[in-house]
């Protein structure tokens, strides 16, 4: 046999041999509910489908070498006491790493701009990420896990978890925290966007009378009894259907179960094809993206708009209805 031929078996079976190894590896972790936590460079998605996850689990995952914990609240809060090994990026109104404001509120940054900051964080395609919010009354706070999942969504990761009750209940089942920070190698992180995920006020008044509309503020914003200071007219986007994202919480910030949240939004949506098109909006992006997550990520809704400018920006170029 030529030695050419002898390579490419070589070549063949050493490929074929660290397939199933990995293979075989993923399974048994699987299998003992994300075993040891040793890597074996295989990186097997153990973030992929579990959209919402506990403390313990969390703190199996992380140990995976491609699993990134990442606290989205504030310098100071995370300085204060935060889970070991995750990292900061603050989620803040106005101005953060995740948003720019200018004449509106809250809205997308560039995508060059977001690869960077994930890349110098040390994010990159292969990541996983776990978030870790506060957890607020308010529950404004909460909204920011969904809207950072909404992000990466939209930037290709889809293998996004958010920590069920936030930093609150990572104490409160008595683990550590630290004021040591972690800082990982910078690495690459190049965006492949979702280019039909984030929609337009042009598209969303194309859609009114045609497709669902779903506005995620409190009831009685939507109404229009209570007018948000950045919303210039009572009411919400003509034949948008309430849905207050703040139904999907339980009293102590974790997430209701997947039951009684299809029953929530089958009471709101009807029955019907999850393959339906909804479009999400609220105040600023904060709640809608809350129903994007619970609908999209949770639910396996297939085909949910998210329109950034939300009640802010139609406020301001077009006509509410009460």
């Amino acid at each position: 046999m030529k030695r050419g031929n002898i390579l490419v078996l070589i070549a063949s079976a050493i490929y074929l041999f660290s397939f199933f190894a990995c293979t075989d590896n993923f399974m048994q972790e699987a299998t003992d509910h994300f075993g040891s936590g040793h890597d074996n460079g295989c990186h097997p998605k153990v973030l992929q489908n579990k959209p919402i996850i506990s403390v313990d689990e969390l703190q199996k995952v992380m140990k995976f070498d491609n699993v990134v914990v990442v606290d989205v609240r504030t310098v100071e809060e995370y300085d204060a006491g935060h889970i070991p090994g995750s990292i900061n990026i603050p989620f803040v109104v106005p101005f953060s790493p995740w948003i720019i404001s200018g004449d509106l509120l809250m809205e997308l940054p560039p995508v060059e701009d977001l690869e960077a900051m994930l890349g110098a964080a040390g994010i990159s395609n292969q990541s996983q990420v776990a978030l870790v919010t506060g957890i607020g009354q308010p529950p404004f706070p909460n909204a920011a896990g969904p809207r950072v999942a909404l992000t990466l969504h939209y930037l290709g990761l889809d293998a996004v978890s958010i920590l069920d009750g936030g930093i609150d209940k990572w104490v409160a089942k008595g683990k550590p925290l630290t004021s040591v920070p972690t800082v990982l190698p910078e690495t690459t992180f190049i965006a492949r966007p979702a280019q039909n995920l984030f929609v337009d006020i042009n598209y969303v008044d194309a859609s009114i009378g045609k497709k669902l509309i779903l506005d995620g503020r409190d009831a009685e914003v939507y109404s229009g009894e209570v007018i948000e200071p950045w919303a210039l007219q009572p009411g919400h986007i003509p034949t948008a259907v309430s849905f207050p994202a703040i139904s999907v919480w339980n009293a102590d910030g974790t997430y209701k179960t997947k039951s009684q949240l299809d029953k929530i939004a089958k009471s709101v949506i009807g029955p019907g094809s999850k393959n339906r098109e909804i479009v999400v909006y609220c105040g600023v992006g904060g709640y809608g993206s809350v129903l994007y997550y619970v609908l999209h990520d949770l639910l396996e809704y297939k085909n949910i708009k998210f329109y950034d400018g939300s009640a802010q920006e139609w406020s301001l170029l077009r006509e509410m209805e009460l």
